[in-house]
């Protein structure tokens, strides 16, 4: 992405108001962070266009990282008798949208990376609800003000909702009244100190009927309330749940962490701000 150099910015701003001047500031400062996003692209998630951990040649459990950017994402990989499992992060580049099932747990339900782009990291979480999962580390204390990340169903967890499967009903249930919902929570970290959530709705039928959705594109979710933090934890919870257990799967795919949203939008702010300028020497 083209971004304006600082010294075409600085030669307006003897002619710029003040309130604009620090807007613009504000500005090219946001537009310096898109350096930081990270985007999962530089992965290799292989032929079969997914990697979820490195399983173990006989039964036990792998505890393994992956790098991307500044961030350190935490995988978990179970081989046991005639199965595998894995929890936390993994990554792909997925996007069949039709196919049900566990067997499609890797598929992005918006049909891939954001935009068109390669991979995305998709995470398995804990099925107990508010228990936090999947964890990413980041390299240095991040201030969070104006970030985000996009996030999105998996098509695994997207097709349970709305069709149902062998564990539990569609969300409204079979009369499409019952006030059903899955929400992803996102949990701040800065050293021990908690930072604070913000909270996320994969899929929301609280409301009347023609407000019910699923998440199927990729939604871009300020992060800022978090402030500063050096870790993120995420959790589940719903009102579907047996035993104390979530019925839904615990699932969702990201993209573009460290983003703020819709930086064309910056640009333009940016390029009146200096069309402003030029009008006031006239």
């Amino acid at each position: 992405m083209y971004q304006p150099k600082t010294a075409s910015l600085l030669r307006t701003l003897p002619t710029v108001p003040r309130p604009l001047l620090a807007a613009g500031i504000t500005l090219a400062a946001t537009l310096s962070t898109q350096a930081a996003v990270i985007t999962f692209d530089e992965l290799n998630p292989g032929s079969q266009g997914y990697w979820s951990g490195d399983y173990p040649a006989e039964e036990g459990t792998a505890n393994t990282t992956f790098s991307s950017g500044s961030a350190t994402f935490y995988n978990s990989a179970t081989t046991g008798p005639g199965y595998t499992y894995w929890s936390g992060f993994g990554y792909s580049n997925l996007g069949d949208t039709t196919t049900p099932g566990f067997e499609n747990q890797y598929s992005s339900y918006a049909g891939g990376g954001i935009a068109g782009s390669g991979n995305f990291v998709v995470a398995s979480g804990s099925s107990i609800p508010g228990e936090e999962g999947p964890t990413i580390n980041l390299s240095s204390p991040t201030d969070l003000t104006g970030l985000g990340a996009y996030f999105t169903n998996t098509t695994y967890t997207a097709l349970s909702v709305r069709d149902g499967d062998g564990f539990s009903l569609p969300f409204g249930g079979t009369d499409g009244t019952s006030p059903d919902y899955l929400v992803l929570s996102i949990h701040g970290y800065n050293g021990a100190t908690a930072t604070g959530t913000v909270n996320f709705y994969l899929a929301d039928f609280r409301g009347d009927a023609s407000s019910d959705y699923i998440v199927d594109q990729w939604k871009w979710v300020n992060l800022s309330a978090l402030g500063t933090v050096d870790k993120l934890t995420f959790s589940f919870d719903s009102n579907d749940q047996s035993f104390g257990f979530l019925n839904k799967p615990a699932y969702f795919a990201m993209d573009n962490l460290l983003s703020i949203p819709e930086p064309s939008t910056a640009l333009a702010s940016l390029a009146g701000l200096a069309l402003l300028a030029r009008r006031r020497r006239r």
